[in-house]
């Protein structure tokens, strides 16, 4: 039985600065070059001759498919996705065993994330071994110490019977990986908010950061999420190296690897869970700004965690500030990987995911509903209106609250105009436009990014280390980030800041949506739409946006959308911005997708963008009034207008055989 090395231990590191690039790697961390994939190997000795052979007549004419399948067999020791192989195998499924076996996952805007199974392209337990290690090569190139400051390990309760993994045991062999390298492992020791993986990886100094979650998403997936060491996601070119290294390290360095019980023995194993709850809940005080007012506020919450783990934490938040905890849902407050009373774990779905919530709220009298989504790094809120039902917000209009709040606070505080070029609040391209009026309006600092968090989170990072302070940001899709605490969006923070802004507008005698029409009539009304269409044939979305970007002409975009001249064009995929004396767009580009952006003469703002993970083109409308226009049904009605023409005009549905979102 390996025994677990003893790595040589420094003081920690700061975790601020990048891992050292001219920094060769301890020669005793590296991988042994001997131990990669031999592409001509030949099965396992060990392995049954009847499934050879059967092996063999499944992929016979295909040497892509037979040395996959051959690989998997020889590698995989979980004998439940082993199983599955064989049956696939027995059946003689050759295009479902492609399917699984000759591609392989790629890091998208939430790191790897794929259903749990048997597969190259899927989440099991020797596809998070390969990830690992190819993340432990990449790690020991650009941090020499590495040993020391260790891998910082999270988990939620996501599993799957059938392929005999959960993300408990995806994260013991993430830290066996690790270990076995002599690599100190921060590995929580219970289910933690993924916001808890970047804040520890911070706190402690560590090289970098997995969390294993899919969030939101359907219970069969899983993902494995890569923070790097400044608690931001990991970002270009770190992820296409990461990837690269992973395809160089596909065979098992050893038995070690599997064994998940080495984090139980294993001296450089340490769990952070009790430290780093501590400190999130003392910092997160930073953010309580009227503890007092809390304490005695007559405000009811209720508060579902969607079978994830937010509920004790959220409890806990609420405890910083002073609340009374809000009243859990009791059929979701427990964690459950089968998410038994939702049909889908994502409150971004609004009132028909909430309906338990909103049920309990009527029973309580409870006027403000939170929900945190499984790993509680998103939140959704609704409220009581006065005879007319509940008000769930869109991920635009809670932004507009919390923005509004954030530097109304932060005013209060410091009331030197010149402290406000310190202030920065930051949004992705695909999210409202709201703090960017703010901004103009208010005197600080606004910048877009796009889509993902992991570039809000490198942003914030580059803003921090020159002094300047990022006060809010946040996606339109409810991810927020109040504060710098972390990197990241985070649930649990947001959830806390919301319950204080509503007990002090209450105290004000206003409601949360009130106080978004004080916001609009101030700073102009802000009208969004978001939705999709399904498209399941990928060489028609290229040719959709191939047509765009030559809609009068080679190299023309359209001038027209509806009927309204289009004044501005800035294209992400490569790098053309019309409104910049230079024609270049400031946000990176991104040529692994479609995103372009049109601004129109009269304030609206259209954004057509495909989605690196799904089938489907995403569009985003927004109706963005001067201050004084208060007629919101009229800028609605327009703003439908323009979309149904958008579609119409650039996406021609039925043409090309789109499938509308059905809501």
């Amino acid at each position: 039985m390996l025994q677990c090395p003893q790595a040589r231990l420094g003081p920690a590191a700061t975790g601020d600065e990048d891992p050292d690039p001219g920094m060769a790697p301890d020669p005793g961390m590296a991988p042994d070059p001997g131990m990669a994939p031999d592409p001509g190997m030949d099965p396992d000795p060990g392995m049954d001759p009847d499934l050879d052979a059967a092996s063999r007549r499944c992929s016979a004419g295909d040497p892509q498919l037979e040395q996959a399948l051959l690989r998997w067999l020889r590698w995989d020791k979980n004998r439940s996705t082993r199983a599955q192989v064989e049956a696939l195998v027995a059946a003689g499924l050759r295009a479902e065993l492609r399917t699984r076996l000759c591609s392989r996952m790629s890091f998208g805007t939430a790191g790897l994330r794929a259903p749990m199974g048997a597969g190259f392209n899927r989440i099991n337990d020797l596809t998070v071994i390969q990830s690992t290690q190819g993340l432990h090569a990449y790690l020991a190139r650009r941090c020499a110490a590495l040993a020391s400051r260790g891998l910082v390990v999270g988990f939620d309760p996501r599993g799957q019977a059938a392929s005999g993994c959960s993300s408990h045991r995806l994260a013991k062999l993430t830290a066996a990986v690790m270990l076995s390298r002599g690599v100190r492992v921060h590995l929580f020791s219970a289910f933690v908010p993924t916001p808890y993986v970047p804040y520890a990886v911070k706190k402690l100094g560590a090289a970098a950061g997995v969390m294993i979650t899919a969030s939101h998403n359907p219970k069969e997936d899983n993902g494995y999420k890569v923070y790097w060491c400044n608690g931001a996601q990991i970002f270009s070119p770190h992820d296409k190296e990461i990837l690269q290294s992973i395809e160089e390290q596909l065979e098992p360095w050893s038995a070690s690897c599997w064994e998940e019980d080495l984090v139980d023995r294993c001296p450089l194993r340490t769990d952070p869970l009790a430290q780093i709850n501590s400190c999130y809940m003392d910092e997160l005080t930073s953010l309580c700004f009227h503890r007092g007012l809390n304490i005695n506020s007559p405000l009811k919450f209720v508060h579902s965690s969607f079978h994830g783990v937010g509920h004790v934490f959220v409890q806990q938040a609420f405890e910083a500030f002073g609340f009374a905890p809000p009243v859990p849902v009791p059929e979701q407050k427990d964690p459950d990987p089968n998410f038994p009373s939702v049909r889908c774990p994502n409150p971004e779905e609004g009132e028909s995911v909430l309906e338990l919530s909103l049920l309990l709220a009527e029973r309580e009298n409870a006027r403000i509903v939170l929900a945190t989504d499984p790993d509680a790094d998103r939140l959704a809120v609704a409220e009581k209106s006065d005879g007319c039902g509940w008000k769930v917000f869109t991920g635009n209009e809670l932004a507009a609250l919390l923005g509004w709040w954030m530097f109304f606070n932060w005013k209060e505080a410091h009331p030197d105009p010149a402290d406000t070029q310190k202030v920065y609040m930051l949004a992705t391209s695909v999210s409202s436009k709201i703090l960017q009026t703010f901004a103009h309006m208010e005197g600080f600092h606004f910048e877009e990014t796009l889509p993902g968090f992991k570039w809000i989170g490198k942003r914030t990072h580059e803003l921090s280390k020159t002094g300047n302070n990022v006060i809010f940001a946040f996606e339109e899709s409810i991810g927020f980030m109040c504060g710098s605490l972390v990197p990241e969006k985070d649930g649990v923070s947001s959830a806390a800041v919301v319950a204080e802004m509503a007990a002090y507008l209450h105290n004000k005698k206003l409601s949360l949506t009130q106080q978004l029409l004080n916001i609009y009539q101030t700073y102009g009304h802000h009208v969004s739409q978001t939705s999709y269409v399904v498209c399941n044939d990928p060489p028609t979305i290229q040719n959709i946006f191939r047509r765009i970007r030559n809609f009068d002409g080679e190299a023309s975009y359209p001038k027209t959308c509806g009927g309204v001249p289009i004044v501005h064009v800035r294209d992400a995929t490569t790098g053309h911005d019309s409104s910049r004396p230079d024609g270049r767009s400031v946000l990176p580009v991104t040529r692994s997708s479609h995103m372009i952006t049109f601004t129109l003469q009269n304030g609206v703002v259209v954004t057509l963008r495909s989605s690196g993970t799904e089938p489907k083109i995403k569009y985003y409308t927004e109706y963005c009034a001067p201050p004084g226009n208060g007629d919101a049904s009229r800028l609605g009605a327009e703003l439908r207008r323009l979309t149904a023409a958008l579609l119409d005009e650039f996406l021609e549905p039925e043409r090309n055989h789109l499938i509308r979102r059905c809501v």
